[in-house]
């Protein structure tokens, strides 16, 4: 088989090196791809969807499998499917889970998924009385796509005045909702619509500084597996995923893919905070290393609908990822500085970096995830903060923490 994978970041690396390890698999490439991903696998420019199109006829792509969330939103796998081009993701429509938090939270309540309680507001006149009525933390959402950036927890007035000059507001308007107490986990399901399966848990360290303190970034790091949340499988599969899947199938817009779900384990049991239509970044690094079950496999079940057949199965080891950031992230930066690093390394998945004539350099906030993988936690962290000390580039940035919050409830119920 030929295997094409949209997209740019270090999501996409991950998932070719594991389709790569198929022996079904003849060749991957990767579009656009960046400097780092194309050391390891063909990477090519197809703007647009007739150029995907097109590159999928003439290069005889068997499978398709988008990793962002921008070409769903955008309608690619629609297309595709009109082509007669085989492809993983979910259909625009099924996207909006995703692509607009006021269809998911809408959803959420018709089908009576746990959720935070939560108002609509199409004004910020209208958004501040909400938060006020809330109370201090509160949380506001933009509606549409915002690269991991949406959400905005504000402490107090002048936080919540701030938030809202700097969110845009849909036609559609802007959430204000209740701040959850509670520790976060993500769960992600294999689905062909009506079935699934779901993988081990992982954890995303969204803010920018340790001890989960600074604005909210696209991911810092990531584990997995999270012993801590397997009581709550049973649960989550029930109250969450399942009636999700059926609303969508009762609208008549099946949900094929991977659905990916945020969550806050709270005093009263797991709640959604948000769905992904894709594999999230950077728990895609940390979670397919881990994966020994063929993804060409799940792939195929899940287009010919048999993927309660499928036994998801994974290494009893334990990953972790650690982001290497450019100085400025999630705001302005700097672009441009070498990296520095043994060419021996593994483990290195490539996001925002470019050629230059000496070698790689940084072009995007998240530059980079390394990956270690261990017998446990404390193994896995170790090899891969080693392996991040080995790399280099002026303006680096790093949490020094992914792997060590403490996932139970303190007595006042904060994380």
């Amino acid at each position: 088989m030929n295997i094409l994978v949209i997209g740019s970041g270090g999501r996409e690396h991950s998932l070719a090196e594991c389709f790569a390890k198929s022996k079904k698999v003849a060749k991957v490439y990767v579009s656009p791809g960046n400097a780092g991903i194309a050391k390891y696998y063909e990477c090519v420019k197809l703007p647009k969807q007739e150029d995907i199109c097109n590159f999928c006829r003439q290069n005889t792509i068997d499978l398709v499998f988008i990793g962002p969330e921008q070409p769903i939103a955008e309608g690619l796998s629609d297309y595709l499917w009109e082509k007669g081009i085989s492809v993983i993701a979910p259909s625009k429509f099924a996207g909006q889970l995703e692509t607009s938090k006021i269809f998911a939270k809408d959803l959420m309540q018709k089908s009576k998924i746990p959720t935070a309680r939560y108002q609509i507001a199409r004004t910020v006149e209208q958004a501040l009385e909400l938060i006020e009525n809330f109370g201090y933390p509160a949380v506001i959402k933009a509606d549409g796509l915002a690269g991991g950036k949406g959400v905005i927890i504000v402490s107090d007035l002048n936080e919540a005045e701030d938030a809202l000059n700097k969110i845009t507001i849909s036609a559609r308007g802007v959430i204000v909702e209740e701040f959850l107490k509670g520790w976060e986990v993500s769960l992600f399901a294999f689905t062909d619509g009506v079935n699934f399966k779901t993988t081990l848990f992982a954890q995303d360290h969204k803010q920018l500084y340790d001890g989960d303190r600074g604005p909210n970034t696209g991911g810092m790091g990531a584990y997995a597996p999270v012993p801590e949340a397997e009581k709550y499988r049973s649960k989550i599969e029930k109250e969450i995923v399942e009636p999700t899947l059926k609303a969508m199938r009762d609208m008549g817009y099946p949900y094929k893919g991977i659905l990916y779900c945020g969550l806050m384990i709270t005093r009263e049991g797991p709640k959604i905070v948000e769905y992904n239509c894709r594999l999230g970044d950077p728990e895609a690094q940390v979670i397919l290393p881990l994966l020994e079950t063929d993804l060409v496999d799940i792939c195929q079940a899940i287009l010919q609908s048999e993927i309660n057949k499928i036994e998801l199965k994974f290494s009893d080891k334990t990953a972790l990822g650690v982001v290497l950031a450019s100085g400025g992230y999630p705001l302005s930066y700097q672009k441009g500085f070498p990296l520095i690093m043994p060419s021996t390394l593994s483990g290195i998945y490539f996001s925002g970096v470019a050629d230059a004539e000496n070698g790689l350099v940084t072009s995007g906030g998240r530059v980079l995830c390394a990956v270690g993988v261990g017998k446990d936690l404390n193994e896995a962290r170790e090899e891969a903060y080693s392996k991040a000390q080995q790399i280099t580039f002026e303006n680096r940035i790093f949490r020094q923490d992914i792997g060590l919050r403490n996932n139970t409830l303190l007595d006042n119920g904060d994380k």
